[in-house]
């Protein structure tokens, strides 16, 4: 090999792993942002504390649903990818204010005290019929105008929602679902678009999305559908004739 083919092969040895230097450093630094964006969006900064709200099965001696549980493994590595740490307590016995942590609330009105006292107090707009009598609307969301009735295992809502109170509170994270194998959904589908979802309403913004799970039946928790963003329907109170029997 003469010295101008050796130089030449040197350069471009030289240039390829430039190259590759650059590329990893644009990779590290589009990770890091992403980590950023998604503690920002979590508010979940490294070494912080967050709080699982979980309900009681209604069915057991004050068990948690199985489909609860899954919903909480969704929710753990959520806040393990941001370095922070969760503590498990009861809707029953939860008794504290929001905005010092950031809290994730699974359950019905019927099943967990906290997320009756969000629903009151954050989503006014928002009634969530509890009658423990059979009949068609048993269950159903009413949101402003519209009515979203149950169909077991085969269409199933639940709201998820991002509260927050003020710039500097920490978010409060709400699935209130018609059944807990809807709280698996809402938590899958918050972990998989939380990057989509802080681009669109940004890290500090409240959003409510009436979310549907279809055939559950069959596909589980597996198939859902956007209904529709229910923002600002949601947090304006519905007339009192409208929410008669209903929390």
């Amino acid at each position: 090999m003469t010295e101008d083919a050796r130089t030449l092969v040197i350069a471009v040895a030289a240039t390829a792993l430039a190259a590759l230097a650059l590329g990893w450093l644009a990779r590290s630094r589009l990770t890091a942002h992403a980590h950023r964006r998604r503690q920002e969006f979590f508010g979940l900064p490294d070494n912080s504390e967050c709080v699982l709200v979980v309900s009681r099965d209604t069915g057991t001696d004050g068990a948690v649903a199985r489909n609860d549980v899954m919903a909480l493994l969704e929710l753990s590595a959520v806040v393990k990818n941001c370095g922070a740490r969760a503590q498990l307590i009861s809707g029953e016995t939860a008794r504290q204010g929001f905005g010092e942590r950031t809290e994730f609330c699974l359950g019905s009105p019927v099943a967990n005290r906290r997320s009756a006292a969000h629903l009151h107090s954050l989503l006014p707009g928002v009634s969530v019929n509890t009658d423990a009598d059979p009949g068609p609307d048993r269950g159903a969301f009413v949101i402003g105008s519209e009515r979203y009735r149950l169909e077991n295992g085969s269409v199933e809502h639940v709201l998820l929602a991002r509260l927050t109170a003020g710039q500097e509170g920490r978010p409060v994270f709400l699935a209130c679902g018609q059944r807990s194998i809807t709280h698996q959904a809402a938590a899958r589908y918050l972990a998989r678009h939380n990057a989509r979802l802080g681009r669109k309403y940004g890290a500090s913004g409240t959003f409510v999305l009436l979310l549907k799970v279809v055939n559950s039946q069959a596909y589980g928790p597996d198939v859902v559908e956007l209904v529709a963003d229910v923002t600002k329907v949601a947090t304006v109170p519905q007339p009192k004739l409208t929410r008669s029997k209903e929390l």
